[in-house]
């Protein structure tokens, strides 16, 4: 099974990018877990199915879609997309925490099959002023506590853009950012805490030494000198990781700012 991830930055954009039909062409992942879709579900109901050949593109290559729209028009939002021949494998689709103050911004998705669960995740970010830093602890905090939760029944894999770039390796210029957004104190703590509650970093575990980013910005060239940050993840239960066969970060496919990640179990 190949699991992908991809914050694509807004759907309707990323739908219009050719890459994005040669990405599912050539990967053709089994689940692909996105973030940052920004589209409301009233949008969504009114526009959807968006096109690139005539069609929906998800129905063309046969993907069901489970939606998380945030309340608010043009903001943040999930989306998983699972083959049609796995959809009588998922056991049951759950969006958010049971919290509205989180649950109102469409960033959690639950999906439980026979031998995982697999939570898609969009981390809020604590923005340049770090204003919003407590509200993502507070997040962050309660994804730990349901991680735990679920694990009581069965292993857990969780992904999606967790906005924050664990140590300096995941970063191209760390003394430049310590205690901004995404690479202060309380966030890198946070995930050293949750991965040494027996969870697994896939990427790092296999590549411990491996300099590789998801993410770079659009101002200036940064992305073509590789000025980037590691910034999405594929973390998964401890007892899990004899199964996973690879871990990878594709940045060598755009149609974001971020790359799509992947595991194959």
């Amino acid at each position: 099974m190949k699991i992908y991830s991809w914050n694509i930055n807004g759907i309707r954009a990323w739908l219009k990018k050719p890459e994005v039909k040669n990405f599912l062409k050539k990967e053709f992942p089994d689940i692909l877990c996105l973030q940052e879709v920004k589209i409301s579900k009233e949008a969504r109901n009114k526009e959807f199915p968006l096109t690139l050949s005539g069609e929906n593109i998800f129905s063309e290559f046969g993907y069901i879609e489970y939606w998380n729209s945030a309340q608010r028009p043009g903001y943040s939002g999930t989306l998983i997309l699972v083959k049609k021949e796995l959809e009588k494998k998922v056991l049951i689709h759950k969006n958010g925490l049971g919290d509205e103050k989180f649950d109102k911004e469409g960033r959690t998705q639950i999906l439980e099959f026979k031998d995982f669960y697999l939570i898609n995740n969009y981390f809020p970010n604590s923005n340049h002023e770090l204003s919003r830093l407590n509200y993502k602890i507070e997040y962050n905090q309660k994804i730990h506590k349901l991680t735990k939760k679920l694990e009581k029944k069965k292993s857990v894999i969780i992904t999606g853009d967790f906005n924050v770039a664990h140590n300096e390796i995941d970063l191209a210029r760390p003394k430049d950012n310590i205690g901004n957004a995404g690479f202060t104190f309380e966030e890198r703590k946070w995930i050293s805490n949750f991965l040494e509650d027996n969870m697994i970093d896939t990427f790092r575990e296999l590549y411990p030494e491996t300099i590789r980013y998801s993410w770079w910005s659009y101002r200036g060239v940064v992305r073509e000198r590789n000025i980037g940050w590691r910034l999405d993840y594929f973390v998964v239960s401890k007892k899990l990781m004899k199964k996973i066969k690879k871990a990878e970060i594709h940045d060598d496919i755009f149609g974001s700012d971020h790359c799509p990640i992947s595991i194959e179990i």
